[in-house]
């Protein structure tokens, strides 16, 4: 099993990123694409325009820039034991173990490597979430094959109380009021997971937190896919708010203590 410090990826900077990369960060902190079609330029940019680069070639790649249709919905609601795994190479996601395939797996997501949380086990099959719309989409991966490791952290955001708090084996090591979406551009509930770390290079956030969870109102944040993300804002007065497109704004102090959080770590978004 991995330590914790192989599951932290090094920042990744945009300049370092595919377009797509960019994309997705644009509309982060910036006015949202409003009535948009869907997501065709995020996805052509991604070089994933819905179908997987490897494995079965009628399923897509899951990854933030695409849907994965008849993938099972995740219900649950609790916190897991913290196991993450990493494919080795492209496996493909069944609808159930050993059932029909509705996506690949790939390595990477955005430049880093894919970690994602394991949620149901059933003998050597595991049930993950993945970075894929519709929101809560998961899906069944062999054990063959999977690095991996266990993240004694967990993220949680409270929408009613607009606060995110932050266990460690857990304790709590912080909390603090948080600006989530507006009326309009809610932030989607339900379990997610930190899917990558992104340093812009310019705008609002110096580290930007994607997570595996979309706009559930918008199809595209300044024409990346609506992915939603913890990031940082530099005017004060919106935490404690609900003022955003649908992303998790958070305190200085908030963003320097997730960098820390390794890639897979559960996010828990109550209402």
């Amino acid at each position: 099993m991995a330590t914790m410090t192989a599951l932290r990826m090094r920042v990744i900077t945009v300049s370092a990123l595919a377009p797509a990369a960019a994309l997705l960060l644009a509309g982060c902190g910036g006015a949202p694409g409003r009535g948009a079609a869907a997501e065709p330029s995020a996805g052509t940019a991604a070089g994933t325009s819905g179908k997987a680069a490897a494995g079965n070639s009628a399923v897509p790649e899951s990854t933030t820039f695409t849907t994965v249709d008849g993938a099972p919905a995740d219900a649950g609601r609790d916190a897991t034991d913290g196991l993450v795994v990493h494919p080795t190479k492209p496996l493909p996601v069944l609808d159930r173990p050993g059932g029909s395939p509705v996506a690949t797996l790939p390595t990477e997501q955005l430049g880093g490597p894919t970690w994602v949380p394991v949620v149901e086990s059933s003998g050597g099959w595991r049930r993950v979430l993945l970075p894929s719309r519709p929101n809560r989409a998961s899906g069944w991966i062999s054990g063959d094959g999977l690095r991996t490791a266990r993240s004694p952290y967990l993220v949680t955001v409270d929408l009613g109380e607009r606060r995110l708090t932050l266990r460690r084996s857990g304790e709590a090591v912080g909390r603090w009021k948080v600006a989530i979406g507006e009326a309009a551009t809610p932030t989607p509930t339900g379990r997610t997971f930190v899917m990558a770390q992104l340093a812009p290079g310019k705008g609002p956030s110096p580290l930007v937190l994607p997570l595996g969870a979309h706009s559930d109102t918008l199809d595209t944040f300044g024409g990346g896919p609506g992915t939603v993300a913890l990031h940082g804002w530099p005017d004060a007065s919106v935490f404690g708010r609900a003022a955003t497109h649908g992303c998790v704004r958070v305190p200085d102090e908030a963003l320097r203590t997730l960098s820390r959080v390794p890639l897979g770590t559960l996010v828990l978004i109550n209402d």
